[in-house]
């Protein structure tokens, strides 16, 4: 089954390069824009009221994948679906990001790590109670980035 998604705005930040991206988990404090094209911009009505959103967006300069990789904080092998590599067989990302700002149709948000033009796919409105669980696990990041 195929399924196809419609691009609903575009991503913007100081990011262009790749390489100077970035990487999750570690927190970025860089200013962006998100565009939502015109024809959406209905769907913003009462966004302004939450301090942050998800962005769902394509991986547009992502090519092939493979689903065995080496994450940024292991220097072992790991399967795909356990990292947040961006190459994948469908190439998505997610970013929580808050947001600063609603004026028409352009956000300005907070903590953008992708790269200056990424497809926008969706937004939705973080929401801690439907977002947190408790007793979180975090596999093998669980020794990588200090926590027991």
């Amino acid at each position: 089954m195929e399924i196809a998604m419609k691009q609903i705005g575009i991503i913007r930040s100081p990011f262009t390069e790749k390489s100077k991206t970035p990487i999750q988990p570690l927190k970025s404090s860089a200013a962006g824009k998100v565009e939502v094209f015109k024809e959406f911009s209905d769907g913003l009505k009462d966004i302004e009221g939450f301090s942050h959103i998800i962005l769902l967006y394509a991986f547009h300069q992502s090519k092939g994948y493979s689903l065995s990789v080496k994450p940024f904080l292991d220097n072992n092998k790991k399967g795909l679906f356990a990292t947040r590599a961006p190459n994948r067989p469908n190439p998505l990302g997610l970013s929580v990001v808050r947001l600063v700002e609603v004026n028409g149709n352009i956000l300005t948000v907070e903590g953008i790590d992708c790269l200056d033009g990424t497809p926008l796919l969706d937004i939705k409105p973080y929401v801690p109670e439907f977002d947190n669980t408790e007793k979180i696990k975090i596999g093998w990041l669980e020794k990588k980035i200090g926590r027991s």
